[in-house]
């Protein structure tokens, strides 16, 4: 079955279904006709009782004088007067003088109506009903026992069998036939969703699966499937969207690079020329490498596989490894770097993912900021947030909404040549945590980058 297609396989089960019900309605229908038809015969034979209970009640009258078959009709039914002693009275033909009633039967029936059915009787070779009833003549109690066979009741069941055989199956397979219709009906949307998606590749963006308006389960998987269309193309613009700005990006130290090293080769007339030429040099490939570790990283985080190592750290401990790793830098720049942190305070989380995304801010403010930069820890609501802040201008109101988006940059950073990662990738590293990552501006009024982490 699991081989057929889905509209073989509906037709199959609808047509098991129906002859299930088909076979269930008729052995109904069979039955309560079966039933009906003994109730009617049961009704026939008292009627039949009540009639010659009146005939023979008089003690000249004979079951003999229904000779006009009013009562009893030769082979199809029969009578029988018999005393309380089993002794035959009187009888109609065939049945002759032998009882028909057993001991049993005979007490029974001298109290009330006894029902008895017989599978042969003495010159009829076919099942018969007969009803046994008391009644009184001439002072003496005796039973009536009338009877009729059945075999009516035999040819209209035996009847009804057969146009249920016939019926039967033809009635299956027009059933079958309207399953199979309206099965293709149902699925012909699918089929189309099916065609209009063979269609579809990265070539032909914005193209979306036809949806019926039916409100049934074709159109809800219509719009789930159109729904998951839009975050692959989202899904496929961003990382075209990546590599193009990743080559934008990587193209420019490598140009730079290559212009310092023709220079030297060409025009370093002197040790110190040379000197400069390779500093320069040794500046652009760092940045390049830097450049390489956060894509690596982001890339990683895209895949869901940013391995963390998370453990026990003293916030204080964490943020003097930052400082005393930019320390220099901020001593050659003239600007004051301090860590501020309550003591024995403890967070939880992968220490040189931290200090990698601590260094990205601090990197920032001693490249965009000005004044006093202050790496600070504080608790609110149970989380730990690690504040970078510096004394310069701040952020602009505008690239606060999208400063953390990749390849983002402001004015300042544009000019300086920044390529836009480093604020993406503290987000990265926040998110991977479980916080995230804010900016803003500070109370001095430059600006305020933090990382908010559970505690």
């Amino acid at each position: 079955m699991s081989r057929l297609p889905i509209r073989a396989r509906v037709t199959v089960a609808f047509a098991l279904a129906m002859a299930a019900v088909l076979a269930g309605t008729g052995l109904y229908l069979y039955t309560q006709l079966g039933s009906h038809l003994s109730q009617a015969l049961d009704g026939q034979l008292q009627l039949r009782a009540e009639d010659l209970s009146v005939l023979v009640g008089h003690s000249s009258a004979s079951l003999s004088n229904d000779s006009g078959g009013r009562f009893i009709e030769r082979g199809e039914s029969y009578a029988q007067l018999v005393d309380r002693r089993g002794r035959v009275v009187q009888a109609t033909q065939p049945l002759g003088r032998g009882p028909i009633l057993s001991a049993a039967e005979l007490s029974a029936a001298l109290r009330g109506p006894v029902y008895a059915s017989r599978p042969t009787l003495p010159g009829l070779d076919e099942p018969s009903r007969l009803l046994a009833t008391p009644l009184r003549r001439g002072g003496r109690r005796l039973v009536l026992v009338v009877g009729a066979t059945s075999q009516n009741r035999a040819e209209t069941l035996a009847s009804f069998r057969r146009e249920l055989l016939v019926a039967g199956p033809i009635a299956l397979v027009l059933a079958s036939l309207v399953g199979y219709l309206l099965a293709g009906i149902s699925l012909r949307q699918v089929d189309a969703m099916r065609r209009r998606a063979a269609t579809i590749s990265a070539e032909t963006p914005g193209e979306r699966l036809p949806v019926p308006r039916t409100h049934d389960e074709i159109e809800r998987l219509g719009e789930t499937l159109n729904g998951m269309l839009a975050r692959l193309e989202a899904a496929l613009q961003r990382e075209r969207n990546f590599v193009a700005d990743a080559g934008h990006e990587l193209r420019t130290p490598l140009a730079l690079l290559r212009t310092e090293l023709e220079l030297a080769l060409r025009h370093g007339g002197s040790a110190e020329e040379l000197r400069e030429a390779v500093r320069r040099s040794i500046e652009e490939t760092d940045r390049l490498g830097q450049l390489a570790e956060d894509l690596l990283l982001i890339a990683g985080a895209d895949q869901g596989k940013l391995p963390l190592r998370t453990e026990q750290l003293v916030a204080g401990d964490l943020l003097k490894s930052v400082v005393n790793r930019f320390a220099w830098r901020a001593e050659e720049a003239g600007r004051p770097l301090v860590a501020e942190a309550p003591p024995d305070l403890q967070i939880v989380g992968d220490g040189r993912r931290l200090e990698q995304a601590l260094g990205n801010l601090v990197d920032n403010a001693l490249r965009y900021g000005e004044g006093t930069v202050t790496l600070g820890v504080v608790t609110v609501d149970s989380r730990a947030e690690l504040h970078v802040t510096d004394e310069g201008a701040g952020f602009d109101e505008r690239f606060v909404a999208r400063a953390f988006e990749r390849f983002t940059r402001s004015d300042e950073t544009r000019a300086s040549g920044g390529a836009g990662l480093g604020l993406s990738i503290v987000q990265t590293i926040a998110e991977a945590h479980g916080g995230n990552a804010r900016a803003g501006r500070a109370e001095s009024g430059g600006a305020d980058v933090w990382l908010v982490l559970p505690h």
